[in-house]
């Protein structure tokens, strides 16, 4: 399978907590880990989020000028099962390329700027967006390196099935708690032990009040 190269990128907790028990998002990364995230969003070719992300947070996924001098904005990337982005949500503004994938079957009742295309996709056993047709997708259009954010579950799923190459967790100085609060690999997760997603740790760094982890994926 022609793919683009995967880096997953998160914030954590101490407890390992992405979000508030409501699912609210707060801000875990300190301003030091901020410049790393945008300078590493400034060398990607694009950018992932679920429809979870975008309802909650409604990110823009764009590059902030105050962390990078000249930004070069990713395309953005939806996974959108059931078509459900709003048409006013700030990933769909005309700051960048957006592409949103959607099921089959699915459809909006709006339509969207032209920086913006519904890409119909094929859906998996479990009802989502089947990821090797997304990503020869992305490849097609000459996106060779893609960025995925979140939340929970997209992160799963793209562990669960080994389409990684480097994972980033900064490790912010805070405890959210809650059993109810998202983590960073939500999802159905590992039923037997032979099926856990085994990591080898490349390197750690402290940045502000937090540390940030480098892993790949351990395939011994």
């Amino acid at each position: 399978m022609n793919r683009p190269r995967i880096i997953i990128n998160c914030a954590m907790s101490a407890d390992g907590k992405i979000a508030l028990p409501n699912r609210k998002q707060l801000r875990i990364s300190s301003d030091e880990d901020m410049g790393r995230v945008f300078r590493l969003r400034n060398q990607c070719d694009g950018i992932l989020v679920g429809i979870g992300a975008v309802l909650s947070d409604d990110p823009k996924l764009t590059v902030k000028e105050s962390y990078v001098e000249h930004p070069r904005h990713p395309v953005r990337i939806v996974l959108d099962t059931h078509a459900r982005t709003p048409k006013d949500a700030l990933v769909v503004n005309d700051t960048a390329q957006t592409l949103i994938f959607i099921g089959d079957d699915e459809g909006f009742s709006y339509t969207f700027p032209k920086n913006v295309e519904v890409i119909r996709s094929r859906i998996n056993r479990t009802g989502h967006i089947a990821l090797p047709f997304l990503l020869e997708e992305l490849y097609t259009r000459g996106i060779r390196s893609l960025l995925v954010e979140g939340g929970g579950s997209v992160i799963w799923s793209f562990l669960s099935q080994r389409l990684v190459d480097e994972l980033y967790v900064y490790v912010g100085s805070l405890i959210i708690g809650g059993v109810s609060a998202p983590t960073m690999a939500d999802g159905s997760g590992v039923s037997i032990e032979e099926d856990i997603v085994r990591l080898l740790l490349i390197d750690t760094q402290r940045i502000g009040e937090g540390i940030l982890l480098h892993y790949r994926l351990n395939t011994i």
